[in-house]
């Protein structure tokens, strides 16, 4: 069974448009600056993606774009212009940021109040306690979202997280144990990870690598939540698992493309909506 992300998102832009039409009745049109260091592909890609759904959504999208050579003064900066502009309600910066600045002090120094990717102190201590203001990192979220839409069950259940970054790996465990769950996290120095992760019940990867997950990390009826995005040497977009080797262990598995990514570009739009609201108290 394919788990499609495409039903979540359309059921969060329903809540969007919602949202959208409300504040606009307050003369409140819900912003987001996105905060870009240079040309990369990557970055291009998500930000055109980002103003296409605001269009369609009634979201403001602006941009700030500074050079890739810009100084670390240059970029704080920047961070103080989105921070004070009242009009903005939302801040996506586009990370990973060159190796020249200093990302956590960046990251610090942004207002948790527009941190609607979940990078900040206040944020991280928000996913860690399960409350306290912020908001959860979007491709974390977007995990539990998809679970829960296709009503699988986590209380109780055993489930291993491929990955230990602050962008997926942690943030998902620590939302999968407010759940109830028994996570198990995996990494590259865990011993007999195949076997780890054929016991549990769901596995979520975020690997980083293509097709790492392959058949002997599966077992017959597994949950598969696969964050990944590569390139393979085909030059074909797959994500961090086998999908074939899933489909033949019968395994309900997200599409790449077409499952988690779906619902994460909604969920920053959704996040700058309920700032808008939180800008009006």
């Amino acid at each position: 069974m394919l788990l499609f992300g495409k039903p979540v998102a359309e059921a969060i832009e329903q809540n969007i448009l919602k949202g959208v039409s409300e504040l606009e009745s307050k003369a409140v049109t819900p912003t987001i600056s996105i905060v870009r260091i240079g040309n990369h592909e990557d970055d291009l890609t998500y930000e055109k993606m980002i103003i296409k759904h605001g269009k369609r959504t009634g979201i403001d999208v602006r941009r700030t774009v500074l050079n890739e050579n810009s100084s670390q003064y240059e970029v704080e900066c920047a961070i103080r212009n989105v921070n004070f502009d009242k009009e903005v309600h939302g801040v996506l910066l586009l990370r990973p940021l060159p190796s020249h600045i200093d990302e956590e002090k960046i990251c610090s120094m942004l207002s948790y109040k527009k941190d609607i990717d979940g990078i900040t102190p206040t944020s991280t201590d928000h996913v860690f306690s399960n409350r306290g203001p912020g908001f959860s990192p979007c491709t974390a979220e977007a995990c539990i979202r998809l679970l829960e839409h296709y009503d699988i069950p986590l209380e109780g259940k055993n489930v291993a997280v491929i990955g230990r970054s602050l962008v997926i790996g942690k943030p998902v465990s620590l939302m999968l144990i407010n759940k109830n769950a028994t996570v198990t996290i995996c990494h590259s120095k865990t011993q007999n990870i195949a076997e780890k992760c054929r016991n549990s019940d769901i596995i979520v990867a975020a690997a980083g690598k293509p097709e790492f997950v392959t058949s002997d990390f599966m077992s017959e009826r597994q949950t598969i939540i696969d964050v990944g995005i590569n390139v393979n040497s085909e030059g074909k977009l797959v994500g961090d698992v086998d999908i074939a080797a899933a489909q033949m262990k019968n395994c309900s598995i997200t599409p790449v493309p077409g499952g988690v990514g779906a619902i994460t570009s909604m969920l920053l739009l959704w996040h700058t909506v309920l700032a808008a609201y939180d800008s009006l108290k």
